[in-house]
């Protein structure tokens, strides 16, 4: 069996944290976990909760980004092209995994940074359509927060949020935002 990104190393006998049997890359060190190791490790953990709590978790989470993160990988054990899912952090990285025999592939480090936002057991999560909706929908409302900030300083931008909350928590507060609404429209 030879690394998905340098099909010419062969993978060796290696465990991650949590004694996760894998196959590991001397080279590039990513890690190849094989579907039927994934499952039967998941299996002696809890469900995770909410994917949109999840994604809350990890927004604004650090990490370093692998090297070989950007290089397409073939699988394994089927030769199939790997698919991609960004795991949406400040510095985004992609998770891998075949859409044939589901196993996953870690670049060096990822399984640690799994790890860390607690994403070790949402790995099927994180390839749902609902994962990847709501990532873009959070990132999208985060990057608005943040050109909001920019533009009209963290002070006023501070209470537009709250204001923002307070409307949307009233039975009325559509009202408060045509008004508002109506003040700018000239």
């Amino acid at each position: 069996m030879h690394c998905p990104k340098d099909r010419i190393v062969e993978l060796v006998d290696s465990q991650l944290e949590g004694q996760l049997p894998t196959k590991r890359c001397p080279s590039c060190e990513g890690h190849w976990i094989p579907p039927e190791e994934y499952a039967a490790w998941k299996a002696n953990f809890p469900e995770v909760g909410r994917i949109s709590a999840l994604i809350d978790r990890i927004l604004d989470a650090e990490c370093a980004v692998a090297p070989l993160d950007a290089k397409a990988a073939l699988c394994p054990d089927c030769s199939c092209f790997l698919a991609r899912s960004k795991v949406s952090t400040r510095t985004p990285f992609y998770l891998e995994r075949c859409p044939n025999c589901k196993g996953i592939w870690c670049d060096r480090g990822e399984w640690e940074v799994l790890t860390q936002l607690g994403l070790t057991t949402a790995i099927d999560h994180c390839f749902s359509p609902e994962w990847q909706t709501c990532t873009r929908e959070r990132e999208q409302l985060s990057q608005e927060r943040r050109a909001t900030v920019e533009k009209l300083g963290p002070e006023l931008a501070t209470q537009i949020f709250q204001l923002a909350e307070v409307l949307e928590k009233h039975p009325n507060g559509d009202f408060g935002v045509a008004y508002l609404m109506r003040r700018f429209d000239k």
